[in-house]
């Protein structure tokens, strides 16, 4: 390995990093935006809801973007392209199959996100946005 390619190497690092980074930050406030009540004030007060959903949902993001840089093309740019537009699709799905789940099971994802104790149902709800992680990931393989 020569230096030239250990740089190269390096850099490349830094941009998946920074991708990876910048779709997390971005999911988690797609979901912020779309959920009821607000997140990360529900995060940071301790909800055990809000904190299972919200690792579920930043745990698939990061599994799409993962295995999309497993399977990117040899060429860095195309790598990046392919991990940013694959991560946005993941955080679009990831929405749409929250509100799903909320109709379907007749959730109150407000209320449950809310709730000052543990509620079973954030289970299913962080099963399906994982769920739906491996889905979106084994697709873009």
């Amino acid at each position: 390995m020569t230096i030239a390619s250990l740089g190269q190497g390096i850099g490349a690092i830094a941009l998946y990093a920074v991708i990876g980074l910048v779709l997390m930050v971005a999911g988690f406030y797609v979901i912020d935006w779309t959920t009821p009540g607000k997140l990360s004030q529900l995060v940071r007060e301790g909800r055990p809801n809000a904190a299972v959903v919200t690792a579920s949902g930043l745990f698939s993001i990061a599994f799409i973007v993962v295995v999309t840089i497993w399977f990117s093309p040899a060429k860095l740019s195309d790598g990046l392209i392919t991990s940013l537009v694959f991560g946005l699709v993941g955080i679009i799905a990831q929405v749409l199959v929250m509100r799903v789940f909320e109709f379907v099971l007749r959730l109150d994802i407000g209320g449950m996100l809310a709730a000052e104790k543990f509620t079973p149902a954030s289970l299913v709800v962080a099963a399906a946005n994982v769920s739906l992680g491996l889905v979106v990931a084994v697709a873009i393989s």
